[in-house]
């Protein structure tokens, strides 16, 4: 698929109709087991190309506070704040994640790398860094393998990504991910990467 194509109209309308095939409607376990363990509550958290908020939702219920929600897709965006009510401590923030220019001490990557055309991934690296704070972290999951349709999902191997963070972040993990959902299981990588 083009890249000019994967706008915000096609996200929007992938919403609208209902085509979210990676939305596996809950909260993605290795993502939440590391924040428990290793995320502090008083942390900044970004979630990019957040979706349906599964995460988010998880983390607040654990107690986290300062959580940001970001996607492309209006559609998306509206019912995530009419779902999470304005009560909430999470800001929703509908915006291009390049566009973007806050910082947080910890960022948060489930299904968003994937679905980026594959040209883009250095400037994804650069604008991590940028949004992260000083020592910040991106932890989360990446596909470890290639798919035969064309994407999204866009996928790749550990030697790939290793390659791409390198001038960016000290990589702190980058394993086969072990707790991945059963569709998934063999199929990703768990990471965690400290920006330089």
């Amino acid at each position: 698929m083009d890249i000019l194509e994967l706008d915000a109209a096609y996200w929007d309308e992938r919403y609208k109709n209902r085509q979210t095939g990676w939305d596996i409607g809950y909260a993605s376990p290795p993502i939440i087991n590391y924040a428990e363990a290793s995320i502090p509550k008083h942390a900044s958290i970004l979630i990019p190309g957040c979706g349906n908020a599964h995460e988010a939702k998880a983390l607040l219920a654990l107690g986290f506070k300062h959580i940001t929600l970001l996607d492309i897709a209006p559609t998306l965006v509206e019912n995530v704040r009419q779902e999470l009510g304005e009560h909430a401590p999470i800001q929703v923030i509908c915006q291009d994640f390049f566009q973007h220019n806050q910082q947080y001490d910890y960022i948060l990557e489930q299904t968003f790398f994937c679905a980026l055309h594959p040209t883009l991934r250095q400037k994804y690296v650069q604008q991590m860094a940028a949004l992260l704070h000083p020592n910040g972290i991106l932890a989360g999951l990446l596909f470890n393998k290639e798919f035969t349709q064309q994407g999204p999902p866009f996928g790749g191997n550990k030697t790939i990504y290793q390659q791409l963070f390198h001038s960016d972040f000290n990589i702190l993990q980058m394993i086969d991910c072990p707790n991945s959902i059963p569709p998934r299981q063999g199929n990703e990588l768990f990471f965690a990467l400290k920006k330089k």
